[in-house]
């Protein structure tokens, strides 16, 4: 579709970085200056303890009680997320994908908000799932799909990697649930196979239709931003449990690329794909920009930031993340889009995808707990209304939220997709910001002057 002209100025932010000289001028004064004041006040019309109730309530009350009834497998252990929002599985089939993920989830629960033993058996259970299907090769990846038992189904497609990564996201965190190393370093294992993987030149992920359909082109040993943000949230998660100079080193290069090079300045958006040298392509991803992925990525370098003491870092993403999510929201309908599939043409996927609002209000909140910036307020007073008012089933006889829809937004379009429960960016969200919330009210409602 041809959608409106951009939204805002570009904010021309300072490029960071890590070793390289690449700057773009007319950087903005610092975030701290723009604060609206140390008392963050109401969000979305709430208190905060109001907010952090009723995000308590979604996690406690609705998700993880469907969960527990309908997908997680208390028999053979793991996720059927192939089940609709009624409940009704269609398949007992499971993904080592969303195993992964899901074993981080429960993990994650347990180690911050609830250290209650029927979560840590989750994620014990779907780890042990996983272990089933070990792959024997140094340089092999986990299957795909695996039946209920554990039996692997299919072989992951051209060596995508982000299945694996995954897999060690879930098996860090319950390293640190179980206070057992082992699971730690299995993890950083896999992060060494699959960057040995994607630094092959003829490196081929599936990746073509999902940006521009079924008439992309392959682009082998194609430099991704999602590949890099996996890893940024990875590694950075496992650093916080045990330092590791390789992983800091990995850390900084995922940074480094996202920051220095997919980060375009012709246009002050982030390309998602570039050649494997990291130079801007020609063909037709060059004018592609994910702004899902740009949006997810935010959150994440800006706690990376904070990890690290990177002000200057922090200040830079601070205002990326305000440009992508001007230029990805639908005046029309509300919320974000994902893909902006052609930059000077203006041509954009029109699905409405719920992770890509709910990576809005997490670094949304999170530029909020650290600065309480006053546009940052409105972002996700604004988007928290939207899905709110947009996503959960409830009127629908279901505690779940849509995880895609048209770009509406309406349950016809929902119910006409595939079915399958989403076991890790609505419940990530919903964490996150509990606790970041959690954080601000122990503070008096303060913001954290990180930097001051």
């Amino acid at each position: 579709m041809n959608r409106r002209k951009f939204l805002g100025a570009s904010v021309g932010a300072a490029a960071i970085l890590t070793g390289t000289t690449r700057e773009i001028a007319g950087r903005r004064e610092s975030i701290a200056n723009e604060s609206a004041g140390d008392v963050i006040g109401r969000l979305a019309g709430r208190s905060l303890k109001e907010l952090r109730d009723l995000y308590r309530r979604d996690l406690f009350d609705d998700f993880l009680p469907f969960m527990d009834r309908y997908v997680i497998d208390h028999k053979m252990g793991g996720f059927m997320c192939n089940t609709d929002f009624d409940g009704t599985n269609f398949n007992r089939n499971k993904s080592s994908w969303f195993e992964g993920r899901g074993a981080w989830v429960y993990a994650f629960l347990y180690n911050n908000l609830a250290r209650e033993e029927k979560y840590l058996n989750v994620a014990r259970k779907s780890v042990e799932l996983l272990l089933k299907i070990k792959p024997s090769g140094e340089d092999q990846l986990w299957p795909a799909d695996l039946t209920r038992e554990g039996k692997p189904l299919r072989a992951s497609p051209e060596n995508e990697v982000y299945g694996d990564l995954f897999i060690a996201e879930g098996f860090a965190e319950y390293s640190k649930a179980t206070n057992d190393r082992a699971y730690w370093e299995m993890a950083k294992r896999i992060v060494d196979k699959c960057l040995r993987i994607y630094d092959r030149p003829d490196y081929r992920p599936s990746i073509g239709q999902t940006y521009l359909g079924p008439e992309a082109r392959p682009f082998p040993g194609a430099r991704i931003q999602g590949v890099w943000m996996v890893l940024i949230r990875l590694v950075t998660q496992m650093l916080r449990m045990h330092p590791d100079p390789e992983l800091e080193k990995i850390a900084a290069r995922s940074v480094d690329a996202v920051m220095n090079y997919h980060f375009n300045p012709a246009f002050d958006l982030n390309n998602e794909l570039l050649n494997h040298d990291l130079s801007r392509p020609t063909n037709q991803y060059a004018e592609l920009v994910y702004t899902g992925h740009s949006l997810e990525i935010s959150w994440m370098i800006l706690f990376e930031a904070a990890r690290i003491r990177d002000e200057k870092l922090f200040n830079t993403e601070v205002e990326r993340f305000k440009r992508h999510a001007g230029v990805a929201w639908d005046d029309v309908y509300g919320g974000v889009f994902r893909n902006l599939q052609n930059v000077d043409q203006n041509v954009w996927s029109l699905d409405k995808v719920l992770w890509a609002q709910e990576e809005v209000l997490i670094a949304a909140l999170f530029i909020i707990e650290h600065t309480g910036v006053g546009w940052a307020k409105e972002l996700f007073d604004k988007m928290y209304s939207y899905v709110r008012a947009k996503f959960p089933l409830k009127d629908h006889g279901s505690p779940l939220w849509m995880y895609a829809s048209d770009r509406r937004a309406t349950f016809e379009a929902f119910a006409k997709m595939p079915k399958r429960v989403e076991n890790y960016h609505h419940p990530r969200h919903l964490m996150l910001n509990l606790l970041s919330l959690e954080r601000i009210i122990k503070r008096g409602g303060k913001t954290s002057r990180l930097f001051a």
